[in-house]
């Protein structure tokens, strides 16, 4: 799985401690951005790069993070073949794997506690799509 990593200023220091955490379990990555913490950045252009990138990579994901995660998911979903969630506990990471075969996981950068961050990531990096029938037809039909 090839994994593709990007922030704004308002989750920077979450995806850098992230990548860390990556480094420690043996997790490949790409860095797409930001790459220094600058607050005029916009969260829309590293969603498109990872959106993009996510969307032409067979079997890779990506995770975003901005001030709230919202911002970085609705931008995301701009992009055909991106199916970005806002997950904010275990059970919605879970879930959306599970149901929705989510690829880009968009965290919360402000007021979220690292431990908190590497549970949920953990949680959806872990969990396969079910490959239940009903699932992929409704996956199908919103790319269509």
């Amino acid at each position: 799985m090839k994994l593709f990593i990007g922030s704004d200023h308002a989750g920077f220091k979450e995806k850098e401690l992230l990548k860390r955490w990556f480094d420690k379990k043996n997790i490949q990555y790409e860095d797409l951005g930001a790459k220094t913490l600058d607050k005029m950045d916009d969260y829309p252009d590293y969603a498109k790069k990872v959106a993009k990138k996510v969307a032409k990579t067979k079997s890779s994901k990506g995770i975003l993070i901005c001030g709230s995660g919202f911002g970085m998911a609705i931008a995301a979903n701009k992009i055909k073949g991106a199916r970005a969630v806002a997950a904010y506990d275990t059970y919605t990471a879970k879930i959306s794997r599970i149901d929705n075969d989510s690829n880009i996981l968009c965290l919360r950068g402000r007021g979220f506690p690292l431990k908190k961050v590497l549970q949920i990531t953990s949680t959806w990096l872990r969990t396969p799509f079910s490959n239940i029938s009903r699932h992929k037809r409704r996956i199908n039909k919103m790319e269509n």
